[in-house]
């Protein structure tokens, strides 16, 4: 997975130079925001693999056009989110990510997440298995750690939700949670950091009832389920899938 990584790793490095900068912002069609960071994502990622990977298509958020008649025939792809949480990037907050994942007849068996301003790297392979890296460009040594990572189970329940988009469901989820449960603590998150806190074993549930794009999902989704981890469809027991007619995925529910 080196060249995937090595893609993610220097778009985070872009995107950092413009973050430390009064950056200009402008809006799509969908009034979701989008900065130069997101553009100039968009092209190392899709450059790197074009030149590694020539005969494998990419679907980026920024390149998205592409018609479900071209993409129908694709056994396996890249799906790409330059980053994924623009409105943490705009916000200064850190909770942003690069999600980079390879899909495979509609399920993501390779993934990498990478959050540049926390410097954390997590990494998801169907024959190795999933992993955190912190510090990666910052320290000289770093120390790969298989995902869960363990955790000490004190009674609690853990629930992530969304920083930008906690909605009603999502909150009538964790009340039905509390009143399963005697502990029951809510944690925020931004971005597929959210899917990344449940590979790592420090939520127990993420519940997504709110909108959501292919892009933002299939990289994490890869994180969670080969972590061990389960991301399903919302009161279903069917993992998402991938290269739908439409992009836009289901209510879901990630746990482990």
């Amino acid at each position: 997975m080196k060249e995937i990584i090595q893609a993610a790793l220097s778009a985070g490095k872009e995107i950092m130079k413009i973050y430390e900068t009064d950056f200009d912002i402008e809006y799509k069609e969908d009034e979701s925001p989008l900065t130069t960071a997101d553009q100039r994502s968009h092209e190392i990622i899709k450059t790197s693999l074009r030149t590694h990977y020539p005969n494998i298509p990419v679907l980026s958020e920024e390149g998205s056009q592409i018609t479900y008649d071209q993409r129908k025939e694709w056994k396996q792809f890249w799906l790409v989110d330059p980053i994924d949480g623009t409105k943490e990037f705009i916000k200064k907050n850190g909770e942003f990510t690069v999600n980079i994942a390879r899909i495979r007849d509609g399920k993501p068996v390779q993934g990498v997440v990478y959050a540049p301003a926390l410097d954390t790297l997590y990494v998801a392979d169907e024959d190795k298995g999933a992993y955190k890296v912190e510090g990666v460009l910052s320290r000289k040594k770093v120390v790969a750690k298989a995902l869960p990572i363990e955790k000490s189970d004190n009674g609690t329940v853990k629930v992530v939700a969304s920083r930008s988009h906690m909605s009603e469901e999502t909150k009538a989820f964790i009340e039905e949670l509390e009143l399963r449960y005697e502990n029951v603590e809510t944690l925020s998150a931004g971005s597929s950091l959210k899917l990344c806190l449940v590979a790592e074993g420090k939520a127990d549930y993420y519940p997504r009832y709110a909108p959501t794009m292919e892009w933002d999902t299939g990289a994490g989704q890869a994180i969670v389920e080969l972590s061990g981890g389960k991301v399903e469809v919302a009161n279903d027991q069917k993992p998402l899938e991938y290269n739908k007619e439409n992009l836009r995925n289901p209510w879901f529910l990630a746990y482990r």
